[in-house]
């Protein structure tokens, strides 16, 4: 019987499919291919594997067409589909913005007792998010301002000085207008920032010297949470884990105010309580306790008393927060008002929209004249309103 390893005596040349024996000399005229079955597959796997760890250590990151491991079929890559946009949400939202009185530089870039002033970075920290705005500008007619309210999906009250007056008679009136459009079915948010917190503590609280003197000018804090607090449903419930920690211990937020109040008053006066929940609450520099964030019970109202729009986007005070992580603070509650707004069931008509934007105005560089702002924009009536 021929052997399985040897050549088959009854022929003078090896048969084509012969393997050489073990004792063949090396010097055989068949050992070189032998040694290529073995080496060629695993030189090929060893180059595979190389090429892998290099990826991975210049990018720490693979595709998944990039892995080999079978997780993706590349074949399919050239034909994956992009989901559909949820119909229920608006993908264009607008938000208005409430104008406050003055050029925003105590009168060095415009003096006109009618002007008024939107802070640029307001309206960079909505774009930020995928939305425009519309300027409700305080001190144009009633019957115009509150048309650009139903051109927009949702409103954002800015900081600023002014509580009394005109001010605050057309931020009380756009308020209900907020709670009336949400009564009726229509999800509209409110951001009230600093000023406008305090605006909205007078307005639901019914009294206008409820306000408390704090000090906490041109300062950065840290934002502390309540205890047993829910953020589910929150400006903060997107936020990373290791972010949320991190405001508790960094101070990652910008204060700049003269008033607010405490959570004990904010408990004690049954309109707010019954109104506001309290998130976070914040230290002035003579450690008296303010609430710094609260949210309404059922309306899509969030108020700051601290200023979400200054880490991005302003660089006039000396004490804003321009880290990494006050950064991205910035970013996740720009991103949860935005979403707000996509929920919305208004959808305004088109031109409208266009010739009430904020792209029709140009903004004023106030860096070098102005009280903390970069830039400005700047609107002027001819005549006040009685």
């Amino acid at each position: 019987m021929p052997s399985l390893f040897g050549s088959n005596p009854s022929s003078s040349d090896p048969a084509n499919d012969t393997v050489p024996s073990p004792s063949s000399s090396c010097s055989s005229s068949s050992s070189p291919d032998m040694w290529n079955y073995f080496f060629i597959p695993i030189l090929l796997c060893l180059t595979k594997e190389l090429s892998l760890a290099k990826a991975q250590t210049s990018t720490g990151l693979l595709l998944p067409n990039q892995r080999g491991d079978g997780s993706a079929d590349d074949s399919l890559i050239s034909f994956s589909s992009c989901a559909n946009a949820d119909p229920k949400l608006y993908y264009r939202p607008v938000i208005g913005i409430l104008s406050h009185p003055g050029d925003g530089a105590s009168g060095r870039l415009n003096n006109d007792t009618n002007a008024s002033y939107i802070a640029a970075s307001y309206v960079k920290f909505v774009e930020a998010a995928g939305a425009r705005v519309i300027p409700l500008i305080y001190n144009e007619p009633e019957e115009i301002l509150f048309q650009k309210l139903e051109l927009v999906n949702g409103v954002l009250f800015t900081g600023g000085w002014s509580k009394y007056g005109l001010y605050y008679d057309i931020a009380k009136m756009i308020f209900k207008k907020v709670i009336e459009k949400n009564d009726r079915g229509d999800h509209f948010p409110l951001y009230a920032v600093c000023l406008g917190f305090e605006l909205l503590t007078m307005i639901i609280s019914e009294d206008k010297n409820i306000l408390e003197p704090f000090s906490a000018s041109n300062q950065a804090s840290s934002l502390q949470f309540v205890e047993n607090v829910n953020v589910e449903g929150t400006v903060f419930q997107r936020f990373p884990p290791n972010l949320l920690q991190k405001l508790g211990t960094d101070c990652l937020v910008m204060q700049n105010h003269r008033y607010g109040i405490s959570p004990e008053k904010l408990q004690n006066t049954p309109n707010l309580s019954r109104f506001f929940k309290i998130l976070t609450t914040s230290t002035d520099k003579n450690n008296k306790v303010y609430v710094s964030t609260a949210e309404a019970h059922g309306y899509p109202v969030t108020a700051f008393q601290w200023h979400p729009e200054k880490n991005a986007f302003e660089w006039g005070l000396p004490m804003i927060p321009h880290t990494d992580d006050a950064i991205e603070v910035t970013q996740h509650v720009a991103n949860f008002l935005i979403r707000e707004a996509r929920r919305s069931l208004n959808r305004p008509a088109t031109q409208k929209v266009l010739d009430s934007l904020i792209y029709n105005y140009s903004p004023t560089y106030c860096g070098k004249a102005g009280k903390g702002f970069d830039e400005v924009y700047i609107f002027t009536q001819r005549r006040a309103r009685i």
